[in-house]
């Protein structure tokens, strides 16, 4: 399956039920999300901030950002309505809100800038066309604002290749087919990271789209060099 051909909101739809349970059984999930979000530099615990979470699926990547940020004003954005639903069940202050929209349309769904900050958690890799929602993110933010992209990317490691594809054979795929009743989500995940760039080329793309201040970072524990936050910053 190929990116633009396999519909990954749709997938999500049909797996948001099982989604939670899923990635929460996943040692450091929710802990790499608070890095990613903490590494954002986000001041004054978010006060006068107002943040974009894009692709925030279920929620899981907004309460990371509420966690570092608790006053600030934060949008969530997905394309799945099913994960939107999950979202929207929990439990958020008045200062967080949802909107139903792909990363392609958020003008038409009436999402504008300036943002503070703009975190992208397992989104870009996702994207047909990653490069024109790039420019639209950097667009949006406030001269000078960061964002964070919150990635798989084994392409430039061997042994992390070889370490995702084991954990996908034998732990993910399996656990999906039985969480969910259909493991293709997942077996789609498999191979979505295994051909998604490699953390040299998505700074490089970073760059390429205009950010500034480009850098990376990847996780402790088993997923090192798996799993990475990806920073830049808007120019100005």
């Amino acid at each position: 399956m190929t990116r633009g051909v396999y519909d990954v909101p749709d997938a999500f739809d049909a797996g948001a039920d099982a989604y939670d349970g899923l990635v929460g059984a996943n040692p450091g999930y929710h802990d790499h999300l608070r890095m990613s979000a903490d590494r954002m530099q986000l001041p004054d615990q978010g006060r006068g901030l107002r943040l974009l979470d894009i692709g925030c699926g279920t929620g899981l990547s907004t309460a990371a950002l509420l966690e570092v940020a608790p006053q600030a004003e934060i949008i969530g954005v997905d394309g799945s309505a099913g994960m939107l639903a999950q979202a929207r069940a929990k439990k958020w202050p008045d200062s967080v809100r949802f909107v139903h929209s792909r990363a392609e349309g958020l003008a038409e769904a009436g999402v504008s800038g300036p943002f503070d900050g703009i975190l992208a958690a397992y989104l870009v890799r996702n994207l047909p066309d990653p490069d024109p929602v790039l420019q639209t993110l950097r667009a949006l933010l406030r001269p000078g604002g960061v964002f964070a992209a919150h990635e798989y990317s084994v392409r430039d490691s061997r042994l992390a290749g070889v370490i995702w594809n084991a954990v996908c054979a034998t732990i993910i795929i399996p656990a999906g087919r039985v969480r969910s009743g259909d493991a293709g989500l997942y077996r789609y995940l498999r191979t979505s990271v295994n051909r998604f760039d490699g953390a040299t080329e998505f700074r490089d793309r970073l760059q390429r789209n205009g950010f500034v201040d480009v850098r990376s970072m990847t996780v402790p524990g088993w997923q090192r060099n798996i799993v990475h936050t990806f920073l830049g910053r808007a120019p100005g």
